[in-house]
């Protein structure tokens, strides 16, 4: 009885010290076997070698163009190579530029839930939970919404003529975008004809009309 409850109690104490692993950032990670190193994210420098600039950047600073994009937005994210002070620490910026009348189409993000706050215009923001179910929110500068982690969402700007912008943080270093309409239409190789007629209910046409729409 003594050993038994040693060893529960030992158990007990391995299991507090192990730590859960930390999610991938990205979408696989094919093994080299002949490497003795793994890494999932990037490098390292010398801590000696750390100045303030390495946590700061311009890079939201910039208005994004929106002319010339199907959707009429765009999106400007800070990552390692813009400000690498930030590797490791599981956070994303981003700045969100849309015209009048554009739209960040329904989109996802596999690794990260993402708040977003209305500076400038009018956004209708909104998600759609796994039951169907959407949830909708006029944002006014100042005002603020979140999507859930994994969630198809989307924002829109309501204004015909005055261009919004959008501030967002996301909980992940590199939180993935996947475009539901880009990703259906548009993979390489295609997704085979007959499954997007019977999952869109739509007709061969269709289907060679929207792939050609966007780009695919």
């Amino acid at each position: 009885m003594k050993t038994s409850l040693q060893l529960f109690i030992c158990v007990i104490i391995l299991l507090s010290m192990v730590e859960a692993e930390p999610d991938p950032l990205q979408d696989y990670c094919v093994a080299d076997t002949k490497s003795p190193f793994f890494i999932n994210g990037a490098l390292c420098i010398n801590p000696k070698f750390v100045v303030s600039s390495h946590f700061a950047t311009s890079a939201l600073a910039i208005r994004g163009k929106t002319s010339g994009n199907m959707f009429g937005s765009n999106v400007t994210l800070t990552n390692t190579a813009n400000l690498p002070g930030l590797n490791t620490m599981g956070l994303t910026l981003a700045r969100i530029d849309i015209a009048g009348n554009g739209i960040v189409p329904p989109h996802s993000h596999p690794r990260a839930s993402e708040v977003t706050i209305c500076l400038d215009g009018t956004l209708l923001v909104g998600f759609v939970d796994t039951s169907g179910r959407l949830f909708t929110q006029q944002l006014r500068p100042g005002e603020s919404f979140v999507f859930p982690n994994g969630l198809i969402h989307f924002l829109f700007n309501l204004d015909s003529f005055k261009p919004a912008l959008a501030l967002s943080g996301l909980n992940s270093q590199n939180p993935g975008a996947q475009i539901a309409s880009l990703a259906t239409f548009t993979s390489k190789p295609s997704i085979i004809d007959e499954i997007l007629k019977k999952a869109f209910q739509i007709n061969g046409q269709d289907v060679s009309k929207i792939r050609k729409n966007l780009g695919g």
